[in-house]
C-alpha cells in the first residue's frame, strides 16, 4: 500500500480492476478546501491514458512489474512469438499487446512487461528507434530538400510511413516507434 505522497512517475498501481502506471502527477493545494493530486494514468493492458484526481492521503495498492528482455522470432496465425533472452523460453502474444507492432523485425530486441505476482505478460515495448530498410518508394529528386513535402514509403516489415522526397528505395532509415514517423537517414 502507498499513499498519494508516494506517487512518482512510473509507479504502477491497481485502480478500477486494472493496472495503471503514473505518467504524470501534480500535487495541488488550493486556498480553500483539502489538497489533492491530479494524475495521468496509462493502462498497461490497453495503453489508454486517463485523467484522475485523488484526494491527498488516499491509500492505493501498488503492483510490482518487471521488464524482461526478449527477442522477436516470427509472426504467424497464433500471434507474435518471442523468446526470453535469459531463459530461452518462448511465448506467443497477440498483436494488441504490442504497440506499433508493424515496426517489429525478426531478431529485434524488445522489453516484455510482466506482472510480477501473477507472471503474466501485460505489454510489449519496442525500443524508441528502429533501423529499417525501404523496400519501395517513388524515385527521389536530387536537391529537393528545401520543402517539408513527403511521400509514402514501404518498409521491410510492411509498414508504410511518410518520408522526405530525397529518400530513395533500398535506403536504410531510422524510425521513431513511439510516433511512427521518419527520424533520419542511416549511413
Amino acid at each position: 500500500m502507498a499513499t498519494t505522497a508516494d506517487f512518482r512517475n512510473g509507479l504502477c498501481i491497481e485502480f478500477n480492476n486494472d493496472l495503471y502506471t503514473i505518467v504524470e502527477f501534480q500535487h495541488v493545494k488550493p486556498g480553500k478546501g483539502g489538497a489533492f493530486v491530479r494524475t495521468k494514468l496509462k493502462s498497461l493492458k490497453t495503453g489508454k491514458v486517463i485523467d484522475n484526481t485523488f484526494n491527498s492521503g488516499v491509500k492505493v495498492t501498488t503492483a510490482r512489474i518487471e521488464r524482461r528482455p526478449h527477442q522477436f522470432l516470427y509472426k504467424d496465425d497464433l500471434g507474435f512469438h518471442l523468446m526470453d533472452s535469459s531463459s530461452f523460453e518462448q511465448i506467443s502474444l497477440q498483436g494488441e499487446m504490442i504497440s506499433q507492432n508493424e515496426f517489429l523485425k525478426e531478431g529485434q530486441e524488445v522489453d516484455v512487461i510482466y506482472h510480477a505476482e501473477t507472471e503474466t505478460p501485460l505489454n510489449v515495448e519496442l525500443p524508441p528507434f528502429v533501423v529499417l530498410q525501404i523496400t519501395y518508394t517513388e524515385p527521389g529528386i536530387k536537391g529537393d530538400t528545401a520543402t517539408n513535402t513527403t511521400k509514402p514509403a514501404t518498409l521491410e516489415t510492411g509498414a508504410v510511413i511518410q518520408v522526405p522526397l530525397f529518400i530513395d528505395q533500398d535506403e536504410v532509415i531510422k524510425v521513431d516507434t513511439r510516433t511512427g514517423v521518419y527520424y533520419e537517414r542511416v549511413k
